[in-house]
């Protein structure tokens, strides 16, 4: 087990040293001046130059790199150009209010679409199953910024139940004003996933009811609702963990449509910031950051692997 973490960590770290090569490499060497691209236009060769000296951008590639690399191992990814700040506390703080839309939405995702489709594989063919199924799929079809606007005609502006937009901290507005600027987004984040999950393990909970091994712990005269959590749960849970850990991405992108349509400050409308105002270090420095959450979904996921089948434990031997 200590040899297959140690090789995923390590192919961890490769994946995020390989995205600050790719995102540096993206902003300095494109075509362009990027002190031009920040001020503009119109901007004098005066502003440009003294920009210039200001971003270390007359320094070679290499210790431009270097400088901004090592300050991210440092902890800091510089200051953001537009508010003049350091750009790390922004980007974490932001994180961290993207995290509770992720979160929330990844327990209902996980826990929602896991049940539906044990209940439509173990119910097949029936009215359930069928509505089930239509759902899903119209679900996974439909994208968030649908969504988005249906949710907020309907639970803000007709019945005017909900928040249309914004954000209130827990700490001023107590746990229901909090929690209320959440629900819509929430909802909106998880519908399309959890139709996503739910069809997955449909598909491999019914490929695993249909195994050999299922039949055999049937012949041994297990009851069935112990050969389905002991037999047949586990190896359809493997699929869904993977799926589960790609939908993880899936909800980064979408949590950027979700947080930009109801104004909700996390990271996916501070990448639109940094984009629209050509902040580079916040906009440098919060894709690093999204690369490596992802690589970390990926992680847990490959040792939730390992723990329901251990056979993958040791480099490939089974």
């Amino acid at each position: 087990m200590g040899a297959f973490l140690l090789r995923r960590f390590a192919s961890l770290a490769f994946v995020l040293w390989a995205m600050t090569v790719l995102v540096f490499a993206i902003v300095h060497i494109l075509p362009g001046s990027v002190a031009h691209m920040i001020l503009g236009e119109y901007a004098t060769d005066a502003a440009i130059a003294a920009l210039e000296e200001r971003l270390g951008l007359n320094d070679p590639l290499y210790v431009q790199y270097w400088r901004w690399f090592s300050g991210i191992l440092a902890g800091d990814f510089g200051t953001s150009l537009t508010m003049d700040r350091p750009a790390g506390p922004l980007i974490f703080e932001a994180l961290g209010r993207s995290a509770v839309l992720a979160s929330i939405a990844i327990v209902l995702v996980a826990a929602i679409g896991i049940a539906l489709g044990i209940h439509s594989a173990t119910h097949v063919g029936t009215a359930s199953d069928r509505a089930l199924t239509l759902g899903q799929y119209f679900f996974i079809a439909v994208p968030e910024f649908f969504w988005c606007i249906l949710v907020i005609l309907f639970f803000a502006v007709w019945l005017g139940w909900l928040p249309a937009t914004g954000y209130t901290p827990l700490a001023e507005g107590g746990l229901l004003g909090w929690a209320k600027h959440l629900i819509l987004p929430v909802s909106t984040l998880v519908l399309g996933l959890i139709a996503h999950v739910s069809r997955l393990t449909r598909s491999s909970m019914l490929e695993a009811i249909e195994s050999r091994y299922v039949l055999a712990a049937r012949a041994k005269g297990l009851p069935e609702r112990t050969v389905l959590r002991r037999h047949a749960l586990p190896n359809a849970l493997l699929p869904a963990i993977t799926v589960i850990a790609v939908d993880i991405g899936i909800l980064i992108g979408g949590i950027v449509v979700v947080e930009s349509v109801f104004a909700y400050p996390g990271l996916g409308r501070m990448l639109v910031y940094a984009i629209e105002n050509q902040d580079l270090p916040l906009l440098m420095g919060g894709m690093i950051v999204v690369t490596a959450v992802y690589a970390l979904a990926n992680l847990a996921a490959d040792i939730l692997y390992a723990v329901l089948n251990p056979r993958i434990r040791v480099g490939g031997a089974v």
